[in-house]
């Protein structure tokens, strides 16, 4: 088996650690310095267009939709979020460290077929927190693809996204009818709980890190009631 090749590393903000992105032939991973490892593979990645086919399902038809992918990854999520939206939507990919996005426009890029190519994206270097607290009623769908779920692990201002301070604010971010899809790495019994104390209506899905096979992951539906 061909060794591992370093292609670059980048700093977490505020201690979070290093990220450091491999090639092996044709596969690719990120890893978090430390003993957590693996984050992300090539390889596997079944859960993470699940997250934005279910989150972006009722958008098929929307006319001039508006989503906000928290996360850039290996580009999965963005690219299966594009496949789903018409023509005339606009998606706004977040990420707080910007080798990440440059890594996807890179040798990584082509994993995903290059999404960040594609006119319909906006990209915003920083927090996804930033866009969220921007305006009500602003976003068809929020696709939260941050960290290992409603547990930050690489960085722990994440934690605000699933408080029920964050949870409210997105709330009134989306329109009425819009939903919020939240990647975990498993079920969370009590961010459910916060997701419907804010008004959301909820419906957790379980989906295999590969098609019908491999881990489990957790996706968290939340839809803004249209009252």
């Amino acid at each position: 088996m061909k060794p591992w090749i370093e292609l670059g590393t980048a700093q977490i903000p505020n201690g979070g650690g290093i990220l450091t992105l491999r090639q092996r032939d044709q596969e690719f991973s990120i890893a978090l310095s430390g003993p957590r490892g693996e984050l992300m593979n090539s390889r596997r990645f079944n859960s993470e267009r699940e997250l934005s086919l279910l989150g972006c399902a009722h958008l098929k038809q929307h006319k001039n939709a508006r989503v906000v992918v928290g996360g850039m990854g290996m580009g999965y999520t963005l690219a299966a979020a594009l496949e789903v939206l018409p023509h005339d939507a606009e998606v706004i990919v977040a990420d707080l460290i910007p080798e990440v996005v440059e890594w996807n426009r890179g040798a990584l890029g082509a994993c995903a077929g290059r999404p960040l190519d594609d006119s319909r994206v906006v990209v915003h270097i920083g927090d996804v927190r930033e866009l969220l607290q921007r305006h009500d009623d602003a976003y068809d769908a929020v696709l939260l693809d941050v960290d290992n779920g409603p547990e930050g692990l690489t960085h722990s201002d994440n934690n605000w996204l699933y408080s029920l301070d964050g949870t409210s604010c997105i709330y009134n971010s989306l329109t009425p009818g819009g939903v919020l899809a939240v990647w975990s790495a498993g079920p969370d019994s009590m961010y459910v709980h916060r997701l419907q104390k804010t008004g959301f209506e909820v419906e957790v899905k379980t989906v295999r890190e590969r098609p019908g096979k491999g881990a489990r992951h957790t996706i968290f539906l939340a839809k803004k009631t249209s009252a």
